[in-house]
């Protein structure tokens, strides 16, 4: 089994499903089809832009890893981004079996050839309409989906007993013929000699090609099953045990018609290879690369939120100045971004956003932005920040620019929740006031700036600590020292080693390990009069007042926000903070080992397993993590630890190996309170084991609500999109206030209450409608929130759809070149070559 995905087959434990298996073990399974494909396109798009640009490409050693393709695509940056990719696709791929599990289409079950097949060509409409518009997350999300049921053809369908040898390319165009389709009243199958099922599809039907699927059913007394045709087959179908008995499925050496899994395994591959060729030929070699999270530097984006009223004119000048340095130096190199994002915003609006890839583009959108007389003392920052956070790539970091109040405030939950979602951290550069007219808005009487009061500035705070950025409060002449923060963050492979925040202040001592692979190490602290005493390794210490000793090179203070340069030492350190008043502090360095997780949860369907939250966890129970090391294949993780972001208190895990750096982590009891994840590991490939620590900077919580929501993800303009959702609770009753927003301001309506009982599930319904004129391939994400009746608990849930305009340009979203079939038969070898077959297969 490769390396990337062996966790998440161990953990997607799966009793019966009709489909690839998800358990590694004898056969190939969804999981290992789709990542294959990946990692050998992902190889050859590379070679074919080495070769392009006429420099050397050397192929990584088998088997194929995240971190073996992103170093020879010249991309070791991209490791962590890459994987995180490949991950998105495959979770994505198997939850169809969790989440659709009786639906026939997602499965090609029941004879639905045309249905599977709309289901794989609309999807794939919506991946190169997402990739053209530079929507990534949203093109992977969908290419998951689509993947289950065209990998499902082959083990379903009798596409391998009529004696095939490559994959069925109509399967990924709508205007072909899939085939000659067995008519509703054709018998197709007979009943199995005993456990011998390798001649039950009729003769007539193979020597006329004709094509047929399983029936699959739990229930037999509502079976559909027709007169005559073939089941799925398998322990948990009873359909197989009504006559004609047993069944065709090839998910596994041990299924009805497991004599053929290698071959339907290997068809598969070629499959998922065809249909990622085909998005590949679409959008590009570069914007493909990107899907996958492989960039030529930094996996890392640049994105800036800016207040544009009158008096922040020089705070614009500041941001010019700092992007020029960054891109004048970065450009080129490992660290330059990989993606730019700028969002305006004023009173009364926000916007556009700029997104893209060129520098050059970006900086002009910087140069182009003019300070002008705005409404009130409020902007619409949160507004801003809101849609800048649906459009960064996940694990990014965001600068928001303002001297003003939000007047958006009810957008805050909103805010953290896209937050927690993406992981991503959010620095606020809030400036002061200086005297300048602006106009109110409701009589145009002229009026000094006042700029951001403590209370103000307090939700700042909150947002920003909940993210693991800073608030950094400065005057206007000091904001460009303040800036240094932006060059430090955009460097690549930062990893956060101490993430914790006080308020109010208390004095409190904080450790944190440094480990030999740890560059660069930087502290920052925000705060007013805050006093700390820093202790190294071998028990030297430096007060706060030191302006020199042996730990600090570089001492810098600004506003409320200081940095520290640490003079590197190897072992464990200390932070003992005296101060009384607020603070933060954080420790950042750089180093290739990081880690990624994911919350994870029991499957709510038919079949057991384990599903990735798209919310919060369940406060009080316990609960599960999926945790995968990154920048090393020999590291191992010794200890996870969710940890109160404002306390002492600390839930260990128990975390169980799964292989090549992936681990299964189950706590007890989800914390009640806000909190953070820290990991604790060794790599064992030096002479001298490097013990390493590692922490995520965003704060999580818990809820006692469960809300849950799945829909069509594909939003068809001037048509009404409803999306049901609901809502339980463990806590107590009452009414229950909601909120739904999204990115794109569609217009939209919900209920803004529901009544819950303790236990018991109240559901509603969002319906957006996008207009006419919405450019397909535009990415909407929507928010849905409930918070109990007195505000103390809340939980969300964020859904991204795709908009595929069907009248403003089909023509763009038609299918690509056709590949020949001589070219699939040559990949079909080497694919064959890639995954030696033993008897026992893959799963």
């Amino acid at each position: 089994m490769s390396s990337e995905l062996a966790v998440l087959c161990l953990l997607l434990l799966h009793t019966g499903a009709h489909g690839f298996e998800i358990l590694p073990g004898r056969a190939l399974d969804h999981l290992e089809i789709t990542e294959s494909a990946i990692l050998n396109t992902t190889v050859q798009v590379c070679r074919a832009l080495a070769q392009a640009e006429g420099t050397d490409f050397i192929f990584p050693s088998q088997p194929f890893t995240a971190m073996a393709v992103a170093a020879a695509c010249n991309a070791p940056k991209s490791t962590k981004s890459f994987r995180q990719a490949i991950i998105s696709i495959t979770l994505r791929n198997v939850r169809v079996d969790l989440r659709h599990a009786f639906n026939a289409s997602f499965h090609f079950d029941e004879e639905m050839f045309i249905q599977g097949r709309n289901i794989i060509t609309e999807g794939l409409r919506a991946v190169k309409a997402s990739n053209k518009q530079e929507n990534f997350e949203a093109a992977r999300e969908k290419l998951g989906e689509i993947l289950h049921p065209l990998q499902d053809f082959y083990s379903h369908s009798n596409w391998v007993e009529l004696g095939n040898k490559l994959p069925n390319s109509n399967l990924i165009r709508s205007d072909t013929s899939i085939g000659n389709i067995a008519g509703i009243s054709r018998a197709t199958c007979r009943s199995c000699d005993g456990d011998d099922c390798t001649n039950n599809i009729l003769e007539d039907i193979i020597q006329e090609r004709v094509l047929t699927s399983g029936y699959f059913g739990v229930v037999p007394v509502v079976s559909t099953k027709p007169k005559g045709k073939c089941s799925h087959g398998g322990p948990i179908d009873q359909t197989s045990k009504i006559e004609p008995k047993g069944g065709i499925n090839k998910d596994k050496f041990d299924s009805s018609h497991g004599h053929l899994h290698s071959e339907a395994a290997n068809l598969a591959i070629a499959a998922t290879s065809e249909l990622l060729e085909d998005v590949r030929r679409a959008a590009g070699d570069r914007p493909f690369l990107q899907m996958m999270g492989i960039s030529k530097g930094s996996s890392k984006a640049l994105c800036f939120v800016i207040d544009t009223t009158k008096s922040m004119a020089d705070d614009i000048e500041a941001v010019r100045t700092v992007t020029s340095s960054i891109i004048n130096s970065k450009v080129g190199t490992e660290d330059e971004p990989s993606l730019y994002i700028l969002v305006p915003f004023n009173d009364p609006g926000f916007g556009p956003l700029t997104r893209t890839t060129d520098p050059n583009v970006f900086m002009n959108a910087i140069n182009s932005l003019t300070a002008t007389v705005g409404g009130d003392e409020e902007e619409l920052s949160l507004s801003g920040l809101q849609l800048a956070l649906t459009s960064a790539p996940f694990n990014s970091e965001v600068f928001l620019f303002t001297d003003a109040p939000a007047k958006d405030k009810q957008l805050k939950s909103t805010v953290i929740a896209l937050i927690e979602r993406t992981q991503t951290v959010v620095n606020f550069m809030i400036t002061d006031s200086i005297v300048i007219n602006r106009r109110r808005r409701s009589n145009n009487i002229q009026k000094q700036h006042r700029g951001i009061t403590a209370s103000d500035a307090q939700l700042y705070r909150d947002v920003a600590r909940a993210s693991g950025g800073q608030a950094i409060e400065v005057t206007k002449t000091e904001l460009p020292v303040a800036t240094s923060i932006i060059t430090q963050s955009s460097s690549s492979s930062l990893v956060t080693l101490l993430q914790a925040a006080r308020s109010p202040g208390k004095a409190d001592n904080f450790s944190f390990v440094v480990d030999e692979t740890v560059t660069n190490l930087t502290v920052y602290i925000t705060g007013r009069s805050v006093t700390f005493t820093l202790i190294g390794p071998t028990g030297e210490s430096q007060q706060s007042s030191d302006t020199t000793g042996p730990l600090i090179t570089e001492s810098q203070s600004v506003g409320n926000f200081k940095t520290l340069r640490l003079n590197k030492q190897v072992g464990l350190w200390e932070m003992r903070m005296a101060s009384t008043n607020p603070y933060t502090v954080k420790v950042i360095g750089q180093s290739p080992i990081d880690f990624l997780f994911d919350f994870l949860e029991a499957s709510q369907g038919p079949f057991a397993g384990f599903d990735v939250l798209d919310t919060r966890p369940r406060a009080g129970v316990n609960g599960s993590l999926l945790v995968s090391l990154t920048g090393s294949d020999t590291a191992t993780l010794t200890e996870v630890i969710l940890i109160e972001s404002s306390g002492s208190g600390e839930i260990k895990g128990v975390v169980e190996a799964q292989g090549s750096g992936n681990f299964l982590v189950q706590v007890e009891q989800m914390p009640s309170v806000e909190f953070v994840v820290l990991v604790k590991g060794q790599d064992i490939t030096p002479r001298v084991p490097v013990n390493f620590q590692r922490q995520s900077p965003i704060t999580f919580r818990a809820s006692n609500l469960t809300i849950t929501a799945d829909t069509n993800s594909i939003l068809v303009p001037g048509t009404p999109f409803s999306v049901p959702f609901s809502v339980t609770t463990s806590g107590t009753g009452g009414n229950f206030t909601i909120r739904a927003t999204n990115n794109q301001r569609f217009d939209s309506t919900w209920p803004t209450t529901l009544f819950l009982e303790t236990g018991n599930t109240t559901n509603g319904t969002v319906t957006l409608s996008a207009p006419l004129t919405t450019t397909s391939g535009t990415d909407v994400a929507l928010t849905i929130e409930a918070e109990a009746p007195d505000g103390a608990d809340t939980n969300y849930i964020v859904l991204r759809f795709s908009v595929v305009n069907t009248v403003n340009s089909p023509a763009a979203l038609s299918s690509s070149t056709k590949v020949t079939q001589t070219v699939f038969l040559l990949l079909g070898v080497v694919l064959r070559g890639l995954h030696i077959l033993t008897e026992e297969g893959f799963q």
